[in-house]
């Protein structure tokens, strides 16, 4: 069933590497973007591709001048929440562990490795303690949907694929690449975590459309340049913004997602003993528990 039948749902993007803006998008608005957990990555536009309201996140910002690790993920995934998104995409630039996914092709991974040190991973680091199943953290319904769009493109897709995500903004060390790939991981990005553990936390149904640039440096005579990987993703952003369109068109229905009701039985902390200042502050993920 079609988002369309169900009524109400709103498909939020985050745009990587290369996606800046979305081409396509009538009645645009700008969102102000302050939350709890500080602002958001860049401005946030909410408009129509066709019957379905999309917001729009720059991840970057539309300058990308925010580095991987300076991002406020938090801000970013919470901003989407209170602007009503039902959907999240997130369009992310990767790098290839494996010789079967080249440059060029698409990825839809459902599994993450998080090697990041540096970024809140969670919207419960104080007052409130919620403890969040991550074993699939990525919703298997909206995944589903995204492979069929990316298919549509008629580019070479991959599904179900492990994403390592590193701190960054270095790329790897030939040692480092080809660890990751002993450990079973087959792709290699800066951004997708804490963002997919995040919107898990605020029980949004999250999927990754990742778009490979390059071999990283696992092969022989092969590194990663920036500016290869910026020719390869100038030519993927129209397939991406393809996918977008076509989700936007056939969002799924998400109530059976195992993000929804992530939080129901998370939360360890007796609600009498929350301040009303924090109350406040997770108002919009745990609503009204008194």
């Amino acid at each position: 069933m079609s988002a369309s039948a169900v009524g109400g749902s709103v498909l939020g993007v985050i745009g990587g590497s290369g996606l800046y803006q979305m081409p396509g998008l009538t009645a645009m608005e700008p969102l102000t973007a302050a939350t709890p957990f500080g602002e958001a990555s860049d401005g946030i536009v909410r408009g129509r591709l066709g019957e379905t309201t999309v917001v729009f996140l720059p991840r970057h910002g539309r300058a990308h001048s925010r580095s991987p690790s300076a991002l406020n993920y938090r801000a970013n995934i919470y901003a989407l929440k209170s602007f009503g998104v039902t959907h999240v995409l997130s369009v992310s630039a990767v790098g290839s562990l494996r010789e079967e996914i080249a440059p060029g092709d698409l990825v839809v991974p459902h599994q993450f490795i998080d090697r990041t040190s540096l970024r809140p991973s969670t919207f419960f680091d104080r007052d409130v303690v919620a403890h969040v199943s991550m074993a699939d953290p990525v919703c298997p319904i909206m995944a589903a949907a995204v492979a069929e769009g990316a298919r549509s493109t008629g580019a070479k897709t991959h599904v179900g694929q492990t994403y390592v995500c590193i701190e960054g903004p270095r790329f790897s060390t030939r040692a480092e690449s080809r660890l990751f790939r002993q450990w079973g991981a087959d792709i290699i990005g800066m951004t997708n975590v804490p963002e997919a553990f995040l919107a898990r936390e605020a029980e949004l149904p999250y999927a990754t459309l990742a778009l490979a640039t390059d071999y990283d440096s696992w092969r022989e005579h092969d590194e990663a340049h920036v500016d290869e990987i910026m020719a390869v993703m100038a030519k993927n952003v129209s397939r991406a913004q393809a996918v977008v369109r076509h989700l936007a068109a056939a969002l799924p229905d998400v109530s059976a997602s195992p993000a929804r009701g992530a939080l129901k039985f998370a939360v360890m902390t007796k609600w009498e003993s929350v301040s009303a200042e924090a109350r406040a502050r997770y108002s919009l993920l745990l609503g009204d528990r008194g």
